[in-house]
């Protein structure tokens, strides 16, 4: 049994970027389909806004993100610095704002999740 928490950093800019989030989806996936594993897939900083690009069901990343939608959440003050608070709420990815309107990493870690950050 593993638990960790994915962190997707990477914004939109940029073939490496696509990379990184589709390498981060696929790690939350891989611990999402293992009996026993908990993740938590965080966007974060310029990664918020990856939501509203993977909600698009056009987009070639849309089924993967679609496998873990579930386990996302985004990080509730950088999703408005990133102007993509309402298309978070309207995908109903929850927003994270334990420590000064941030997600609590300190938390995970005291919670034994690994952090492993894209």
């Amino acid at each position: 049994m593993a638990n960790a928490a994915v962190v997707i950093l990477a914004g939109t800019d940029g073939h490496e970027n696509m990379g990184r989030v589709v390498n981060g989806l696929e790690t939350a996936r891989e611990f999402a389909e293992t009996d026993g594993d908990e993740v938590e897939l965080i966007f974060d900083g310029a990664g918020t806004q990856w939501i509203p690009e993977l909600e698009d069901e056009e987009h070639d990343y849309h089924d993967l993100y679609a496998t873990v939608q579930d386990q996302a959440a985004a990080c509730d003050y950088c999703a408005g610095a990133f102007g993509v608070e309402d298309a978070v709420a309207d995908a109903g990815v929850v927003t994270l704002d334990d420590h000064d309107g941030h997600p609590s990493i300190r938390s995970l870690v005291d919670d034994d999740y690994e952090i492993i950050t894209f």
